[in-house]
């Protein structure tokens, strides 16, 4: 498990990455650097995704462990 920062840093160097890349693109279309566009769009917004659920792991507790107290307190909700 990867920290938010470990994270983060990831996210700051694949979009200086997709930086460089748009710049290369502008000089004019190549289907190569696009599909790598594509590619690295999907990885930063694969790396967004992480980054919220360590968030939210570090703010609410394991996933797991969540969804356990919302069955334990809806079984508990139905018995009284």
């Amino acid at each position: 498990m990867r920290t938010i920062q470990d994270i983060r840093s990831e996210i700051e160097r694949a979009s200086e990455e997709r930086t460089a890349l748009l710049h290369r693109l502008s000089g004019g279309h190549d289907a190569v650097l696009a599909a790598e566009l594509r590619e690295l769009n999907e990885r930063i917004a694969g790396l967004w995704d992480e980054h919220r659920e360590a968030r939210v792991r570090v703010r609410f507790g394991d996933r797991a462990e969540i969804i356990r107290r919302a069955r334990l307190e809806d079984r508990i909700d139905r018995a009284a």
